[in-house]
């Protein structure tokens, strides 16, 4: 049965929480990008790694687009980051991709915390 949005951000969360608590905070995005993608993979998940997003100007598609971080089961956009704290900037940026690629929910993480439970946002399209 396909999982929903709420079910898959519960599974997700829980990973990105796992991969907080190894790795703890202070590596690149890339570091934890690379982990989280391990994790979600060994839970089953369907997960794209930069997926390009392209964009639409005038009805013509420019390939000189965006890339998400994760994609999970074609449902849940993944935004990783190793910020002091988000900015309304980070938020803009996640509602962009959700907006461009039609997606419902998107997860904004950041690494850059004692506690991952404080760098989870939530952002619904």
């Amino acid at each position: 049965m396909e999982k929903t949005e709420n079910e898959l951000s519960n599974i997700i969360i829980g990973c990105a929480i796992e991969v907080h608590r190894q790795l703890g905070p202070g590596l690149l995005e890339s570091a934890y990008q690379e982990c989280l993608y391990f994790e979600l993979k060994n839970q089953g998940l369907n997960v794209v790694k930069e997926k390009p997003i392209p964009i639409i100007y005038k009805d013509v598609k420019l390939d000189h687009g965006y890339r998400l971080d994760l994609l999970v089961n074609n449902k849940v956009v993944i935004e990783i980051k190793t910020v002091e704290a988000f900015t309304e900037v980070h938020t803009a940026q996640v509602l962009t991709y959700l907006k461009l690629g039609n997606y419902k929910l998107g997860l904004l993480l950041n690494f850059y915390v004692s506690s991952l439970k404080s760098g989870i946002k939530r952002i619904i399209n």
